[in-house]
């Protein structure tokens, strides 16, 4: 009797090995793609970080709230839409038929490239990858020219919805020099999402300089690299019959992070309508660049998710997938763990990054431990987030969103920050609620997936556009 329980202890352990194993092989897989895409998204934000930082140390609270309403508002009516277009770009790595994928900046309309390419890149379909990525460059380019006449406005915009003159004037300036970058970073998003479907970090290159520069090193990299070759972004009349395609994905993915992201920017342009809008709109401003520099950490492992699940299912592999969900879930609690405990530590120094005001410092001090609330909200969501966009499954996100922040986070905010007067930190305590109940959500939802079935549609995702007709390169 001693032998086989020896012999099913030795096949327990034998088992338990494995699984460690695949374990650390996966995060392994998941933490090199998303190292760089925190380091590329993160140097690109900065931008906006070091701008607003500069503004609030030249000690005029006015220039500063102008700039903290500006940036809302282009986010708002500019750079998110970019953002969903583009992370469809990202699932498009998903499919390999050998048994047979946006500051948030980064983020909004790329969202249908992560579905698509993913998928296509995985199938080897590199044709279709290129028309793809050739379309989604057009579409974002002409999506620019409308937004850029809403900046033009921003002053007479803001001030219709009763926001401060002076702060809408300067806010207004600041939108109409922001223009060119829309433009630049239309392009550079579709490049990105380019090389992360291809799990390639080209976007390293060109970290640290401007929207423009990056697209000009990317081109180059495309050009000159071996690594392209089989993916090239060239035009051909097939491109363009892929719109319909893209947009059926782009705009429930776009839904998605907008319905969440203006909930938040909201937030800012709420705090004006505050009495003493001024330091309300800072320090909710100050609030808001922080934990939107933290989520670009959770939106890397979200879209490493998004890149793993979407691979994994295209190529028949549904426990592979279901085995990568539990990894960056996992990964993301351990990381709001590590980021909740710096910014409470750090509450009291927060705030002078920003403003050398006291009233603002000794203000972020006292909303700090909500902070630290939403960055650990914040990773589970995009963790959460990314998962729904590997398996294509963003039109039940953009209801969740709807819903979590609409129906439930605004309204809470509203009362709390206007009837129970609690201003700034009753704004954030609202949406912050409907955070919470949007993680709760989407975590059901991943649970109850069959990812069998998700393995099917994306299997017939990949012959349903193999079938079609391509038109050769020209």
């Amino acid at each position: 009797m001693a032998e086989p329980l020896l012999e099913k202890g030795g096949k327990q352990e034998v088992a338990s090995s494995s699984l460690e194993s695949t374990f650390c092989q996966e995060l392994k897989r998941i933490s090199s793609m998303a190292a760089p895409m925190v380091a590329v998204t993160v140097s690109q934000y900065l931008l906006q970080v070091v701008s607003l930082m500069m503004v609030g140390h030249l000690g005029v609270l006015v220039s500063f709230s102008g700039v903290a309403i500006a940036t809302s508002f282009a986010e708002v009516t500019g750079f998110i839409w970019l953002i969903t277009l583009l992370l469809r770009l990202d699932l498009c790595k998903g499919l390999k038929v050998e048994s047979l994928q946006i500051p948030l900046i980064q983020l909004g309309m790329s969202g249908a490239l992560e579905t698509l390419c993913g998928q296509m890149y995985g199938a080897e379909e590199y044709r279709k990858f290129g028309n793809y990525t050739w379309c989604a460059t057009v579409t974002l380019m002409l999506v620019c020219v409308p937004i850029s006449l809403v900046w033009i406005f921003t002053d007479k915009i803001l001030m219709l919805f009763g926001q401060d003159p002076e702060i809408s004037r300067a806010a207004c300036e600041y939108c109409i020099y922001l223009i060119p970058a829309l433009f630049g970073y239309a392009i550079l998003q579709a490049l990105t999402r380019y090389f992360q479907t291809q799990r390639h970090v080209g976007a390293a290159l060109a970290i640290g300089v401007s929207y423009w520069l990056n697209v000009v090193w990317l081109a180059i990299y495309i050009l000159y690299s071996p690594a392209c070759q089989n993916t090239k972004i060239v035009f051909s009349s097939s491109a363009l019959l892929c719109i319909p395609d893209f947009l059926k994905l782009a705009i429930p993915s776009g839904l998605m992070l907008c319905f969440e992201w203006w909930s938040f920017e909201m937030l800012t342009l709420l705090a004006g309508l505050l009495p003493n809008p001024q330091l309300e709109t800072a320090v909710l401003s100050i609030c808001l660049n922080a934990t939107t520099l933290h989520y670009f950490i959770p939106y890397a492992v979200g879209a490493s998710a998004s890149t793993r699940v979407s691979n994994e299912l295209g190529a028949g592999n549904p426990k592979v997938a279901k085995g990568a969900v539990r990894v960056v879930v996992i990964l993301a609690v351990a990381e709001a763990v590590v980021v909740s405990t710096v910014f409470f530590s750090c509450r009291h120094i927060l705030g002078y990054a920003y403003s050398n005001d006291m009233e603002v410092v000794d203000y972020v001090a006292s909303i700090a431990p909500l902070l630290c609330v939403s960055v650990s909200v914040d990773s589970l969501i995009g963790a959460l987030s990314g998962i729904a966009r590997g398996g294509g499954f963003q039109q039940i996100g953009a209801y969740v969103n709807l819903g979590a922040y609409y129906l439930v986070g605004i309204p809470i905010g509203l009362f709390l920050g206007f009837h129970l007067q609690l201003n700034a930190k009753g704004l954030w305590m609202g949406t912050l609620s409907g955070s919470v109940l949007q993680a709760i959500i989407l975590a059901i939802v991943t649970a109850l997936t069959d990812w069998q079935k998700e393995a099917t549609k994306a299997r017939e995702r990949v012959v349903e556009n193999s079938s079609k007709t391509h038109t050769p390169f020209v």
